[in-house]
């Protein structure tokens, strides 16, 4: 069983290639070039060096979100198009999710955060080792999201790009009561992302039905809203 993952949800454009619940191939890029110029490349990548083709593939799994609205949209257009290639099925992943999973060995609570913007993050929280979830994705400011954490009433550990951007207002609020994960870790692993497809595979769904996870409106959409009441 072979397995392709992606992930263009955030700052790291990322690929990862698994058979039979082993990583082959693991590819993360960022630099100057967008994810649109770097996935396809890497895609290939993957299948020379593991010595595959698409037509290899038995399932595929993919970030839907939260993130990059134009990152997210990316990613899924590009797995559905490569799904449509065999008729193949795909695994729908979330980011903060995936993300904790890289540190899901803490013995506590583990809170994945993602920059959202306007004092914002997309965040949740899950047990660490078991995985269990105890706060669904959402958008929320710091100040409450951190609240929500400490009536948990474990240590915390924050990961996530996010904590790049607010670690300094989420130690005053936490104190004692959190740790942050290395920074290597903030970034989400391409093969975490095959590890919970590969987990999952009785959730694949028909390419057609795959779809982004927006948990709220992409910004221009809010801001002709906001024009709109304005002139109510």
């Amino acid at each position: 069983m072979i397995l392709l993952a992606v992930d263009t949800s955030g700052p790291v454009c990322g690929v990862a290639l698994m058979e039979n619940g082993h990583v082959r191939y693991e590819g993360m890029v960022k630099n100057k070039m967008t994810h649109s110029e770097n996935l396809m490349p890497m895609v290939e990548e993957a299948f020379e060096k593991t010595g595959l083709s698409v037509d290899d593939v038995d399932v595929f799994s993919v970030v839907v979100g939260p993130g990059s609205f134009t990152g997210v949209r990316l990613g899924v257009s590009a797995v559905k198009a490569l799904c449509h290639v065999g008729g193949k099925k795909a695994v729908a992943v979330d980011a903060l999710e995936a993300t904790a999973e890289g540190v899901r060995y803490f013995d506590g609570v583990i809170c994945p955060i993602q920059d959202a913007r306007a004092g914002q993050v997309y965040g949740a929280c899950f047990e660490g080792n078991t995985m269990k979830r105890l706060l669904d994705d959402a958008p929320v400011k710091v100040e409450e999201f951190c609240q929500q954490v400490k009536q948990l009433g474990k240590k915390a550990l924050f990961v996530g790009d996010g904590t790049l951007v607010h670690r300094e207002k989420i130690e005053s609020l936490m104190q004692e009561d959190c740790v942050f994960a290395p920074a290597q870790m903030n970034y989400l692993r391409p093969a975490a992302v095959a590890q919970l497809g590969w987990q999952r595979q009785d959730e694949a769904v028909d390419y057609l039905t795959l779809a982004p996870m927006y948990l709220r409106a992409p910004q221009a959409e809010r801001q002709r809203n906001l024009v709109e009441k304005g002139h109510e």
